[in-house]
């Protein structure tokens, strides 16, 4: 996925101006801005990691990727879902009850009809790659969620830019970086009234010695 399509969409998904974008970064000319939008122009790795940090995200969501790796998979596929939101679709399957039947010729793959399913019948396709897997059975949770309206698309966004450090495990752990606004929310009025306590505790103290 092409830089400039990427930086302006997290750019603008943060409602920050190619100016404010450029003062942040510490260029003085914010028409660079508009060049690198453009593609015009191809940024430095330094200079990517400073516009990263500027739009809190994850530097490799803006990086080129070739996928080299389960990391650098995850994140072609996150932006063929943004840029092309009904062409990827997760589920997980339900293995067949009873033994391993290793003799079964037909290995087709079965499906209930509806009006979920397209009118021809998709083609499937799974990796061989125990991390990635891992990586993508999360994504179906965060996916599951989306269409049931327990998260919001920007949350679903939020969630993708700021991959690895939002995962949790599908529920398992707390991630390093929160990314559900409500929960956010409630971490920032938990810091502010911690820091209205510990003013007042140093204010009193301080009266003590008066």
């Amino acid at each position: 996925m092409n830089f400039n399509l990427k930086l302006k969409k997290i750019r603008t998904f943060r409602k920050m101006t190619q100016k404010e974008l450029s003062e942040k970064i510490g260029l003085t000319d914010q028409h660079r801005i508009v060049q690198y939008e453009k593609g015009v122009r191809v940024p430095k790795k330094d200079l990517v990691d400073k516009m990263a940090k500027a739009l809190d995200v994850n530097p490799y969501t803006l990086y080129d990727t070739a996928g080299r790796d389960a990391s650098e998979m995850m994140e072609l596929l996150f932006w063929l879902d943004e840029f092309n939101p009904s062409a990827l679709h997760l589920f997980l399957p339900r293995k067949f009850p009873g033994e391993k039947c290793n003799e079964v010729a037909d290995t087709s793959v079965y499906y209930h009809d509806n009006d979920s399913w397209p009118a021809h019948a998709p083609v499937c396709m799974w990796f061989d790659y125990g991390v990635l897997n891992d990586f993508l059975k999360e994504w179906v949770v965060r996916m599951d969620e989306l269409k049931s309206g327990v998260i919001t698309r920007d949350e679903y966004f939020e969630w993708k830019i700021n991959w690895p450090y939002t995962c949790d495990d599908c529920g398992k752990y707390e991630p390093k970086k929160q990314w559900r606004k409500k929960l956010l929310k409630l971490q920032t009025q938990n810091l502010k009234w911690i820091s209205v306590y510990l003013t007042y505790k140093v204010d009193t103290k301080s009266q003590m010695y008066r």
